[in-house]
């Protein structure tokens, strides 16, 4: 396998990874209705989980200011924040169905980043997610060279700790007061795979279970 220094180069935003019917995406600005539109649907079923900011006043303002932040960092590569699609005809263009980001990258002696996921309720227990988490994985793994992936998930959310545990990523214990979440700052548990625990790739780990 060449370099770290070598596959790094080789990542230009924007990226998009597909497998089958599912397509991992950049957001664009016109997502927005359809994006807002999910978020909708998916409030009650996504609350508990969902990110919340301590310091109201640094919130993004708007999906467009929202759009500009995350490709940005995609660009600089301290992120990759991509949307979850579904192709469900030949000849339709992919349903948005959950989004997908791998944050906090970080180089160096570390070569490491969190990935963290949230999929539409209708949708979920396809396989979309175990399937998207692969495909990032794989990514970062042989196109960043980054060494290890971790995610980190409430110990309440049980679908979220099947997704981990099915791709076989390693509990490594409790992040008390880890993230804010849902208005308040909660206990995480911690999960963790590197590159050499899956030489032939995640995804081809997942399909091969």
């Amino acid at each position: 396998m060449p370099p770290a220094a070598t596959l790094r180069t080789t990542h230009r935003w924007p990226v998009s990874l597909e497998h089958g019917d599912l397509v991992l995406r950049p957001f664009r600005r016109w997502d927005q209705e359809e994006w807002t539109s999910l978020r909708a649907r998916n409030r009650d079923w996504l609350r508990r989980w969902d990110a919340t900011n301590p310091e109201p006043a640094t919130a993004l303002k708007s999906y467009g200011e929202m759009v500009k932040v995350l490709n940005r960092s995609g660009k600089e590569g301290t992120a990759l924040p991509w949307l979850i699609c579904v192709r469900t005809s030949a000849a339709g263009a992919p349903v948005i169905a959950g989004q997908l980001s791998v944050s906090s990258i970080v180089r160096g002696s570390a070569l490491s980043a969190s990935l963290g996921y949230w999929i539409d309720q209708a949708r979920a227990g396809q396989g979309l997610v175990p399937t998207a988490v692969a495909l990032a994985t794989d990514y970062c793994f042989s196109t960043l060279g980054l060494h290890r992936m971790e995610i980190n998930i409430r110990p309440e959310n049980s679908p979220s700790r099947r997704v981990v545990e099915k791709l076989g990523f390693r509990h490594e214990g409790m992040r008390r007061d880890f993230l804010h979440i849902d208005g308040a700052w909660r206990d995480h548990d911690a999960y963790a795979l590197t590159s050499p625990e899956v030489p032939e790739g995640l995804l081809a780990r997942w399909e091969g279970r």
